[in-house]
């Protein structure tokens, strides 16, 4: 294991050559290219099951979509690879684009297939997302002489933090006209994405051009499940796992028993809009604060201890109290979830950008197979288990998520120490 990949390496000079791109003017288009595109898709999803109630058409379409994502996400890496991910980033705007126009005719002919088609788009979209917010910070800390992990840190910080202001209530009035300018907003974001500069150069990873297609997409697959045997994702395996579970913890289980019972169905936004604004400076401060694996594991461990202390909070009262604080308590847990949430969402994708320099998509490609996959899961058991029983298994997955990541950062620092 090569301590380059994770630890703090002297900055090479700047290439004489070409003048350099403005690499934070792509993280800012880039940024509010996905704001546009989920500020409309997350109030879409959040009213599926209202808007489309007919044979649960609404609900059974996010279920196909996250299987359809997670399936897809298997491959998405080598389709990274052969698109690059400017391509990727705005072919990936279809899909959402389709998914909330056949909202506007809804069957099972039109919303089925476009949530298929939805699930391909969104693994592409966000590997594409994480390959290319990375190469541009590494970009920029080579052309201005700037620690890698601190530059990767504040491009994550500031795209997740601008991302977690989508969090909304959606609420319906006029669904034609809702929808259509869910439309525009989409339009606008992937116009934006056009702007993007182009980051894929020769990668030495790449394979050869090959007369056997089939051997081609064979070596594509290979590069893609690479990660699997490195013995460093499969210490952040369960906690890219965990990601997953913990936001789709809070769509299908915190709002409906916790904050709907107190607040109402009207409180959902608010207690939504809570959870968004935290998450969001939270994640702006954590990139800010971060420098390399050893800043991101003791924020991270801040980040896990705020939401464990919400999951023991749940567990311990079987009712929240009576009065003010009936109201209050919903929005306070919220809010410190949403924390958490925050920190993950930058932290995660930096630890993945510093710790696998040579592996980006198929890292990321792993990142977004492990996190549909457990969202996945929570909707499909909330059905069938108790509220205590989803927080046992909450609880439980982020003490070994945070187990496996503390040893990961041990075994990272023995190796750099025995290098030295």
């Amino acid at each position: 294991m090569d301590s380059v990949d994770f630890q703090e390496a002297e900055v090479p000079a700047v290439v004489v050559g070409d003048p350099p791109k403005n690499h934070w003017r792509d993280v800012h288009i880039l940024s509010f290219a996905f704001l546009l595109i989920f500020l409309a898709y997350g109030a879409a999803q959040n009213l599926e099951s209202t808007v489309n109630t007919d044979q649960d058409l609404g609900t059974t379409s996010v279920g196909i979509l996250y299987l359809s994502f997670t399936l897809f996400s298997l491959v998405a890496s080598p389709m990274v690879r052969l698109l690059g991910s400017k391509r990727a980033l705005v072919l990936g705007t279809t899909g959402y684009w389709l998914f909330i126009a056949s909202n506007l005719k809804p069957s099972w002919y039109t919303m089925v297939p476009a949530s298929v088609f939805l699930g391909f788009a969104a693994s592409i979209i966000w590997v594409g997302q994480g390959t290319y917010l990375t190469s541009a910070a590494r970009s920029h800390a080579k052309d201005s002489h700037l620690h890698e992990g601190t530059v990767i840190g504040n491009f994550n910080g500031e795209f997740w933090g601008i991302l977690a202001t989508t969090q909304e209530g959606g609420s319906l009035r006029g669904k034609t006209l809702l929808f259509s300018v869910f439309l525009g907003s989409m339009t606008l974001g992937t116009i934006l994405m056009c702007f993007l500069h182009k980051r894929d150069g020769k990668r030495e990873d790449r394979p050869a051009p090959s007369a056997n297609i089939l051997s081609s997409i064979i070596s594509l697959l290979k590069l893609a499940i690479a990660p699997l045997r490195d013995k460093r994702m499969q210490l952040i395996i369960p906690f890219l796992a965990y990601s997953g579970l913990q936001q789709a913890f809070v769509w299908a289980e915190f709002t409906k028993y916790i904050v709907s019972p107190a607040l109402g169905v009207s409180g959902v936004g608010a207690a939504m809009a809570l959870y968004g604004a935290s998450g969001a400076i939270c994640s702006l401060a954590a990139g800010r604060f971060t420098s390399g694996l050893s800043s991101i594991t003791l924020i991270i461990s801040g980040g896990a201890f705020l939401q464990i202390l919400v999951l023991i909070w749940l567990f311990l009262k079987d009712s929240l109290k009576t009065g003010v604080l009936h109201t209050v308590y919903p929005l306070l847990m919220a809010m410190i979830w949403g924390m958490g949430d925050g920190v993950f969402n930058t932290l995660l994708n930096a630890a993945l950008g510093i710790l696998f320099r040579h592996d980006t998509e198929a890292v990321f490609s792993q990142l977004k197979v492990w996190q549909s996959a457990s969202t996945a899961v929570v909707f499909f058991l909330s059905p069938h288990i108790t509220f205590q029983a989803m927080l046992i298994l909450m609880i439980s997955a982020l003490c070994v998520s945070v187990a496996g990541f503390l040893f990961l950062t041990l075994q990272v620092e023995k190796t750099f120490s025995s290098g030295n």
